[in-house]
This record gives structure tokens, sequence and C-alpha cells, in this order.
């Protein structure tokens, strides 16, 4: 018994002298770490550089459309004379030609002040913000878009795998990005899933199949494949695509949310998105055999792994802001199976126009050859394009198209068409750019209180340079209204 206490001391000290020699060991090595982190030998956080920051002198709450909506006062009157001296200044600009219409209106919709108001015209890509209010009144905003893997296991040990897309077209080659709208959901963290799903299974070798069959054959709207033979401005719409089918060879932006270039895009970007993900799953392990080919999921069967993309409000917000016409097409697909209309170009564009119509927007003079803009038959008039931007401002539903406009001098592709910096982030607008068409039309944070309407288009001005200037002219007076 003795010797058995004696034992058992003698092991108490040796475990309290090993803890005590672990402990003093782990935090020297900590502070050598932390030391080496200091003076950056070794990687960390921690650093005696002087950290770059941003300064702000006059910090602002930042709200989203939503929110300021509900604060919006209608009932702070705009100054029609002064409306209609900026409007008169705007026609007298040398330059602008006689082909143009106009029109301001307060937040309740009354117009205020026009020329041509119910004159159609081409409205180049402001014609989005018919599209885009129409999807944002009636999908689900808060939704996202799967973009899913599924498997039928073979007798001799293999599986064929087919991945469906359902309309998530800014996916990431890489893995799935949550700071970022585009690349949200990434391949390479499919590929990550896939391949554990399988291994479990003892599963190494598959042959792979893709689903583009969400929107059906007819991929081409009306008058997109005159206008861009180059392939610069669209994608055709599918299933699912990298980065909208850009191809950048190698010269991404940095921020995959924030670019102002045009490659290439892809005319096959579902069958594009499913080689990168097979490059993907090869990377993690698992042998595919053969070509990728069309084909569908085996019914009854749930995916084994599966991403989600941005929100359908964030992924149209990207749209807006990027006008692009690939995205602004998808919409109108949604749009068009979401109101049962025909799974096609002309079915998008009649449910637009159904939404439209439901919301008492007037659609007398419309003509949409696709939901983009982009086409020279398409036709609009300003009226409604000023009445789609007061549902924004009034209608809570209708926040997620007002939340994607473009803020002048910041953001979008109005973010160089500042004329005055007093008025710099009190403007929100759709710009429009369409060989002899320059438009614009959003909605306006006034400084006296309250908000305004506008929309402006020139067709076949006789200085285009001198057009631009003019709306850029007549925009920056209309929150002193």
């Amino acid at each position: 018994m003795t010797r058995r206490t004696g034992t058992f001391h003698h092991g108490t000290i040796r475990r309290r002298i090993t803890v005590s020699l672990s402990v003093i060991l782990t935090a020297a090595l900590c502070l050598g770490y932390a030391a080496c982190d200091l003076y950056d030998v070794l990687p960390g956080v921690l650093t005696l550089k002087e950290v770059e920051r941003t300064t702000i002198t006059n910090p602002r709450t930042v709200l989203s459309a939503s929110k300021a909506i509900k604060r919006l006062d209608s009932s702070i009157a705009v100054d029609a004379t002064a409306a209609q001296r900026l409007i008169d200044e705007f026609a007298a600009t040398e330059g602008i030609g006689g082909d143009y219409s106009i029109a301001i209106a307060d937040a309740k919709g009354e117009v205020v002040a026009e020329s041509g108001i119910d004159k159609a015209r081409v409205p180049a890509s402001t014609m989005k913000t018919l599209t885009a209010y129409a999807a944002a009144t009636t999908l689900d905003m808060g939704s996202t878009l799967a973009t899913e893997v599924y498997m039928e296991q073979k007798q001799d040990g293999t599986a064929n795998l087919v991945l469906v897309g359902n309309g998530d077209m800014l996916l990431g080659a890489g893995n799935s990005d949550t700071a970022h709208v585009n690349g949200r959901a990434g391949l390479g963290t499919l590929a990550s899933d896939t391949a554990r799903a399988l291994k479990q299974r003892g599963i190494s070798k598959v042959t792979l199949s893709y689903d583009d069959s969400l929107f059906g054959d007819d991929r081409w709207p009306s008058g997109i494949a005159d206008l861009d033979t180059e392939h610069l401005y669209y994608a055709p719409v599918s299933s699912m695509a990298v980065d909208g089918g850009r191809q950048w060879n190698g010269a991404n932006p940095r921020n995959p949310d924030v670019f102002s270039d045009y490659p290439v895009l892809s005319m096959q970007p579902a069958l594009d998105a499913a080689q990168t993900f097979r490059q993907r799953l090869e990377e993690q392990g698992i042998t595919v055999q053969g070509d990728a080919e069309q084909g569908g999921a085996p019914a009854g069967t749930s995916p084994i792994a599966k991403v989600q993309s941005a929100s359908l409000s964030e992924v149209m917000a990207f749209m807006l802001r990027h006008s692009d016409n690939t995205l602004a097409e998808e919409f109108g697909r949604l749009l068009a199976i979401s109101e049962k209309t025909d799974n096609s170009p002309a079915g998008a564009t009649r449910a637009v126009k159904k939404v439209l119509e439901q919301a008492g927007i007037s659609t007398n003079g419309l003509r949409m050859m696709n939901c983009s803009g982009l086409a020279e038959e398409s036709k609009v008039t300003v009226r409604t394009l000023l009445e789609v931007q007061q549902r924004n401002l009034t209608a809570g539903a209708g926040a997620a198209a007002a939340e994607g406009l473009s803020i002048v001098g910041f953001v979008g592709t109005a973010a160089d068409r500042l004329d005055d910096a007093s008025e710099a982030g009190l403007l929100r607008v759709k710009t429009g750019s369409l060989g002899d068409v320059t438009s614009m039309a959003g909605n306006v944070s006034r400084t006296r209180g309250g908000a305004l309407t506008f929309a402006v288009i020139i067709n076949d001005p006789n200085d285009m340079q001198s057009a631009r200037e003019a709306i850029n002219t007549f925009i920056a007076g209309l929150p002193k209204l």
C-alpha cells in the first residue's frame, strides 16, 4: 500500500512538471510568433507598419432605399416655374437637335414640367427600369438561385453527375465568395462538396452532364444580334454562367463587382460553366471520363451538393449598375416563368408590360423588342419612365429596383456624370446610350426636402457630346427645385 502511494505521488509530480513545462513552452511560442508577426516576419494581423485607413470628415448614416422611402415627405411642392426654366434651358442647348422628350414630376407623380412627354422614342438602356420594376414587384427578391449536382450511380461502380443550373449567371470559377455578388456561389466550392459526397460513397470516377433547359431553346431577343455582332454586350441567357460569360483572358478585375470594360462574352455559357466545374472536380481527385454533355437530373432524387447565388435583389443592383443586358433579359425570363407567359423573349416582354399595366403605369406607345433596351426598334415615352420611377419611390415592393440605380458621381454607369459637386449622392439614375441615343431616368433627393422624378431621351442629336453634357447640366439643377 505504501509503495503504491509513493508511485502515485511521484507520478503526480511528474505530470505537474510536464504540464507546467508545456504551458511555459506554449506561452513562449505564442510570444515568439506574436513578435515575428509584429515585425512582419511571419503572417498575421499584427504589424508595426502604419495602416492606411479611410477618414470620413462628416460621416452619415447609410440607408437602404426601402428605409429612405418610408421617410419620404411627398407633400413638399416642386417649383413648377423653376422646373420649366430648367427644361427651357435644356431645349436651348446647341447640339441636342429637336428629337427629344423630357419631363419632371413630383413625388406624388404629378408632372410639373415637360416637353414631348407622350412621344415614344428609342430609350436605350433606360428600358431596363421597366424590366427591373416589373421583376422587383413580382418575384421574391430575397430568394436565391441554386446550382446543384445530382448523381446517378452505375453498376460498374462509376456514377453520372448532372450539373443543374437554376439561373445563376454570376457563378465564380473558384470558391464561393461571400463578400461579392459576382461569384457568391463558386464552382470550386460546389466541386469540393461534390467530391466529398462521392468519396463517402467510394466513388472516384464519374461522367458529367449539364442541364441547361431552364429557358428553353429561344435565347436571342429581337434586335440584339444585329447590334452586337462582336458579342460584347449580350451572352445568351442560360441556366448558369461564370461571371456572366465574360472572357477576361487573365485580365480579370481585382473586384469582381466593379469594372467598366466590355470583354468578349461566351456564346455557350452553360457549357463553359460545366467545363469549369469539371476542372475543379479533377483538382479534388475525381476522374471525369468523356466530354460534358447535355442531360437531365434523374427523377425523384435530391442533389448531393449545391451552392446559392446572391439574392435576386443584389443581382438586380449588379444588373442596373453595370447595365448588364444579359441579366436584364434573364429577369424578364424569370418574370415570364413566374407569370406563366410563354417561356421566350417575346413572353418576357409581354410579362413586363402586363405587370406595368396592373400597376397603373402608362404603356401607351410602348414597344419592347426586348427587356434590356438593346434594340433600335424599341420605343417608350418619358411618361412611362417617370411613372416607373415614381412607383419606386412610393411602393415598398419597388425598393429593389430603386436601390440598384447608379448614384451620380459615385457608382455605376453615371459615376462620371456629375456636373455640380454639391449634388453628389442626391441623384439615383439609369443611363442609356445606343448609337444615336442618349437618355437618363431616375429620382432625386431635393435639398429643400422631399423628392422628384425625371426622365429625358434624346434621339439623333446633332452632337452626342453636347447632348450628354446638356443632360448633365439639367440633372444638376434638379435637387434645388
